[in-house]
């Protein structure tokens, strides 16, 4: 047993989940299992303990594992920083930033990390779960692939096919997908799986034998929806809701065109006495809103225009005046500054941009990326934190006399004098109990969450639902 690979017809069909879930049953089982992903593209990322970054999804797969995330579970990041270009981070480390267009020539190049990094899992543990990405249906990307079946044939590793039978037409997904692969690429496909059913699922016994009956691929069963995904971190900016929680500490965090690193949100949503909306584009940021979170974001200039064109700024603005409190992080903690200079255009082009002049300080983007994670203690309140960084850009002016938090005696951030404008480059730091409640307490509510327990139980809830609807053991007995 060493390898297993999780395709879907498209995008977002449900197969990190599906991962992740596999890897908890497989942990469960007595296997040593790691997750993979060759390939990822994604503004929410995690840092490693080897001190580089991989998609978020992976480390939430890695915790299913019981293991610290690393980057060889995801050796290609590509994180967008605009509609046509993506910074492309190998195997943790930033290599380049490339245009949409010239990617498919750089994509040779980045096979042999790939299978340097899978083969180092793979020698490392019982069973590795790898996750593809998009769909192999994408025959016009087939060149050169290292992300779904390119990556199996150059591996050796059999590969199930994943539906999302929510969106309609399953049938055509997996049947059509079968269609238009390449028979040797056809022939990697040992099965498939019908995802997010809603209802009895034995109302589909007669379109899942069909589909078998049309692909000659065995079904694995037939996964209803899992209704408590919303209490893992997501990785897809397409997953975030509206709205969540009915409390009355009410909470608005601006939806960026390149929000980054979003997964802050997940333990506040959860919180009882928390009302959090993400606001979107077109949407004002509702009047009576205590705390106005400022996410991070992958092209800070870019998206802090984008806040002007909401008139967001102008909203800010008025919600400040009514004694409102606005907290900043990373990009945000950038935005809320007096400018912001890209001299080298590392971020698009080289220029400067007037910020939102809500903290007295200023950053300059510098190409040293800082990838970290930290200790820290939250000035305000004294309570312990824990979060990570991962920026480019130095911040520093006046505000920083009063920093939001200390890590290793050295300030962090930056607060205003009337302590209502909070800036921070500190990712996850919502996620410890202790920090959270003396946070939300300064904020006039309870905290009544214990994050890092929910999640695990989650992930065992997926693996149980999992067990209940899926073929696991002929599942794994395919890894070979």
């Amino acid at each position: 047993m060493t390898a297993l690979m999780i395709q879907g017809c498209g995008s977002n069909v449900g197969k990190s989940l599906l991962v992740a879930g596999l890897c908890r049953a497989a942990r469960r089982r007595g296997l040593s299992v790691a997750p993979f992903k060759p390939q990822n593209m994604s503004n929410n990322a995690a840092v490693t303990v080897d001190g580089g970054e991989i998609g978020r999804a992976q480390a939430l797969q890695a915790l299913a594992c019981g293991l610290e995330p690393h980057t060889d579970m995801n050796p290609i990041l590509l994180k967008p920083e605009t509609d046509t270009g993506a910074q492309v981070v190998v195997q943790g480390k930033r290599h380049s930033t490339v245009r949409a267009r010239d990617y498919s020539a750089l994509k040779p190049q980045l096979l042999a990390p790939v299978l340097e990094s899978f083969n180092r899992l793979r020698s490392a543990h019982d069973l590795v779960i790898v996750e593809g990405a998009g769909s192999p249906a994408e025959v016009n990307l087939r060149k050169g692939d290292i992300a779904n079946m390119g990556f199996a044939r150059a591996a050796g590793v059999p590969v199930v096919l994943v539906g999302d039978i929510d969106r309609g037409g399953v049938i055509a997904q997996i049947v059509g997908t079968q269609a238009v692969l390449d028979p040797e690429d056809a022939g990697m496909v040992a099965g498939f799986i019908v995802n997010k059913f809603r209802g009895d699922p034995s109302l589909f016994d007669e379109g899942y034998e069909l589909i078998a009956a049309h692909t000659g691929w065995r079904g694995f069963g037939v996964v209803p929806y899992f209704g408590e995904a919303s209490k893992l971190p997501a990785e897809d900016a397409l997953d975030l809701g509206g709205a969540s929680g009915g409390g009355p500490l009410k909470i608005a965090c601006l939806a960026l065109s390149r929000i980054a690193n979003f997964d802050d949100l997940d333990p506040l949503k959860l919180e009882p006495s928390v009302s959090l909306t993400m606001v979107r584009a077109g949407e004002a940021i509702p009047g009576d809103t205590t705390l106005v979170i400022l996410p991070g974001s992958k092209s800070t200039r870019g998206d802090l225009a984008y806040l002007r064109e909401q008139d967001w700024d102008v909203d800010i603005a008025a919600h400040v005046r009514r004694g409102g409190h606005v907290l900043g992080i990373c990009g945000g903690y950038q935005m809320l500054g007096a400018r912001i200079a890209d001299p080298d255009g590392l971020e698009g082009a080289p220029g400067e941009t007037a910020g939102l002049g809500l903290l007295d300080v200023a950053t300059v983007m510098s190409a040293d990326k800082r990838l970290t994670r930290t200790e820290a203690t939250h000035v305000a309140t004294g309570a312990a934190m824990q979060g990570y960084e991962i920026h480019i850009g130095r911040t520093d002016g006046p505000d920083r006399v009063r920093p939001f938090a200390r890590v290793a005696g050295q300030p962090e951030g930056a607060v205003s004098r009337d302590g209502r404008i909070m800036g921070s480059y500190l990712h996850g730091m919502f996620a410890g109990d202790v920090f959270r409640a003396a946070f939300l307490d300064r904020l006039g509510a309870p905290s009544a969450t214990a994050y890092g327990t929910t999640v695990d139980d989650t992930l065992d809830a997926l693996a149980d639902h999992l067990e209940a609807h899926l073929d696991v053991s002929g599942l794994l007995a395919l890894a070979r």
